[in-house]
């Protein structure tokens, strides 16, 4: 019997000018879409800052990661800083082990 896998969904809301991604169910190869369209939806508001919030997210594999650092790229791209809240001890050290959080805030 296969796994269950949790959809993934993303949200885009505003807390002022900043532009958060509320991020809910496992980021792999199966949430790029609705990641990129949240990331585009909140670019269009050209936000100072944009936060990724992982409160929601079950799990997150490698795929996902690669996915991260993709909108990384583009925030740096576009001199926007990002920012990661909601991670979870494990996500927060392997956030540290992959270097990802030498590119963003982590709250």
């Amino acid at each position: 019997m296969a796994e269950k896998t949790a959809a993934f969904k993303a949200e885009t809301r505003w807390e002022g000018e900043t532009a958060v991604l509320d991020l809910h169910g496992e980021i792999n190869s199966l949430a790029d879409a609705a990641l990129d369209a949240a990331y585009s939806a909140a670019e269009q508001g050209n936000p100072p800052k944009i936060v990724l919030n992982f409160a929601g997210v079950d799990y997150i594999n490698s795929t996902g990661i690669a996915l991260i650092v993709g909108l990384l790229a583009r925030a740096r791209a576009a001199h926007r800083p990002i920012a990661a809240t909601g991670l979870s001890d494990h996500y927060r050290e392997i956030f540290t082990i992959t270097r990802l959080s030498d590119f963003m805030e982590i709250q």
